[in-house]
């Protein structure tokens, strides 16, 4: 029997995207452009490429950007799944986690309503944060975490699958010091391959 289709939306920012190794069909039409491999979703199709995971991330954006976009990027593409990774560059400018919050809260509820699975996913490491940006950072993440438990939808921990195993503050690899590397984008598809694979098993049950 062949492994079903599915249908995935990854919604976001830069890393999203894949900065700075590729930039995303949003920000170079149609394919986007750059090495392939430095984004999550290809590695979510390389390990399924039964799955369709379509790249909407954009560099540079903020938690509210991105849900201005959310019905045209992830409604308009009727998904079986969408990963939802957004807040960074909030906190980077110096937001409060509960600004985030308000853009995230939403996006999972309409996702809901439409009859997509959202991925909740946690925020990534960049090595020149601040204490208060870690600070924030921690605190939207167990958020993140706790609202996806409340509604039921998966959490990934793309913060774990990047981080560096001796200070979780920092990527264990980047090209900049504020993105991951290829690895580390492949870390964070690995990831959500599993936390997508569960929830499927979990609808078979």
């Amino acid at each position: 029997m062949s492994a079903p289709s599915v249908r995935i939306v990854g919604l976001g920012d830069s890393t999203t995207a894949g900065t700075p190794g590729f930039r995303s069909p949003l920000e170079v039409p149609p394919d986007g452009a750059g090495n392939s491999e430095s984004q999550y979703a290809f590695w979510m199709m390389r390990a399924h490429p039964e799955w369709t995971v379509l790249n909407r991330g954009v560099n540079g954006e903020r938690s509210d950007e991105i849900r201005a976009r959310f019905a045209r990027d992830v409604l308009e593409a009727h998904p079986d799944y969408a990963i939802i990774l957004a807040g960074v560059n909030d906190i980077y400018q110096g937001l409060a986690p509960e600004a985030v919050e308000r853009n995230l809260g939403p996006m999972y509820a309409e996702s809901i309503e439409a009859g997509i699975v959202s991925v909740a996913a946690s925020v990534l490491p960049y090595n020149v944060a601040t204490e208060r940006d870690n600070l924030a950072m921690r605190e939207l993440n167990h958020w993140i975490e706790s609202l996806a438990r409340i509604l039921a939808v998966p959490f990934c921990d793309t913060r774990a699958a990047v981080a560096d195993l001796r200070d979780p503050n920092r990527l264990r690899g980047s090209p900049d010091g504020v993105h991951p590397d290829v690895d580390g984008y492949r870390r964070m598809g690995e990831a959500l391959v599993l936390a997508v694979e569960a929830h499927l098993a979990g609808r078979k049950r």
